[in-house]
This record gives structure tokens, C-alpha cells and sequence, in this order.
């Protein structure tokens, strides 16, 4: 079973789900599942298909976003912040580690102008360093902001 990271109360992460994962996700409230993780990237993965189907099943709605290793663009941030938006209850994102999913929220969230220094100390305290995206996290965050 995969492990579910709490980013905020609205907002948990996840290493790679299995379709037999969805059901816990469900048990534990979550409304939406995000994959971050492109099909084919590893052997052995499953397929995306299998988990929207699982997340049917569940009554959970499920969407992709792929972040493929080349890394975030506005497409993924705009798609990201959209299905947050429309969440009506906490969002469960997963990529292969967690990792892109995580850094994916963190651009989504400083461009809706949420401190990065907060957003930072989140994904820490759930095991993620937003490092890597920490400058472009800073710009998006100040854009945000009314002049």
C-alpha cells in the first residue's frame, strides 16, 4: 500500500499508487485523485486507465496531469490549479515518489499567492524539499500579489 503524505488538510501526496490503493484513498476522504506520473515511465507501473477506473469505482474523480522528467510547464500549473479548484474535498496527487506531485502543488499554490516560506515548510514536514522550484515558486508568488 502506498503511503499518503499530508501536505495540508486539503492537499496529500503519494509514491506510485496501485489500483488496490484507490479504495483506502476513498476511506480516508479524499474526493480526487491526481496522477502526476506519464504511462510507460517505468516497467511494471500501472497504467493510468487502471487507476481512473479504480478511482470510478471508488465514487473518487480522477486526473492526469503528466510531468514528464523534462519538468513543469503552465499547462501542468494552469491544469493543477483548476482541479484543485473544482475539489469539493481533499486531493490525493502521486507521481512516482511524490516528488513532481509535490513540487506541481507548490507552483499551483505561489502562483495563487501563497507564501512560498509556508508552502516550503509544508512539503518539508511532509518529507519534500521545493528547492528546485523555490525561484520560480518566489516569482509566481509575487505576480500573485496586488501591486
Amino acid at each position: 500500500m502506498s503511503q499518503f503524505r499530508q501536505l495540508t488538510p486539503d492537499m496529500a501526496v503519494s509514491p506510485q499508487l496501485a489500483p488496490s490503493d484507490v479504495a483506502a484513498a476513498a476511506e480516508q476522504g479524499f474526493v480526487l485523485i491526481v496522477n502526476n506520473r506519464p504511462d510507460g515511465e517505468e516497467e511494471g507501473q500501472p497504467a493510468g486507465a487502471e487507476i481512473a477506473a479504480a478511482a470510478r469505482a471508488a465514487g473518487l474523480g480522477y486526473v492526469a496531469i503528466p510531468v514528464a522528467g523534462g519538468g513543469f510547464g503552465a499547462p501542468q500549473v494552469d491544469a493543477l490549479t483548476e482541479a484543485l479548484a473544482a475539489a469539493d474535498g481533499p486531493v490525493l496527487g502521486f507521481c512516482r515518489t511524490g516528488t513532481r506531485s509535490t513540487l506541481l502543488w507548490a507552483l499551483a499554490r505561489a502562483r495563487a499567492g501563497d507564501d512560498p516560506a509556508v508552502l516550503a515548510q509544508q512539503a518539508a514536514a511532509a518529507g519534500y524539499d521545493l528547492a528546485p522550484v523555490r525561484q520560480a515558486m518566489d516569482v509566481l508568488a509575487a505576480q500573485a500579489r496586488p501591486a
